[in-house]
């Protein structure tokens, strides 16, 4: 099973000095998925979708300490 580095892909898009900059490297992760065999594309969606709920899962919770900051107690 091969393993995919999808945060270095979104650190890089975070720090694109551009859309066209980021759309390129959403290009590229495009382009990744499809050079793969079936078998690979499964492994990179499982992979994808593990990545996406950690970063939303951190993300939340960075938001809820945030916002804790703000609430009266």
């Amino acid at each position: 099973m091969a393993e995919f580095d999808f945060k270095r892909y979104h650190m890089r898009s975070i720090n694109a000095a551009s859309s066209e900059e980021r759309a390129a490297i959403n290009q590229e992760l495009k382009d990744l998925y499809a050079s793969l065999s079936e078998e690979d594309k499964v492994d990179f969606n499982a992979q994808l979708q593990k990545f996406l709920a950690t970063e939303v899962g951190r993300l939340k919770s960075d938001y809820e300490a945030i916002r804790g900051l703000d609430s009266p107690n």
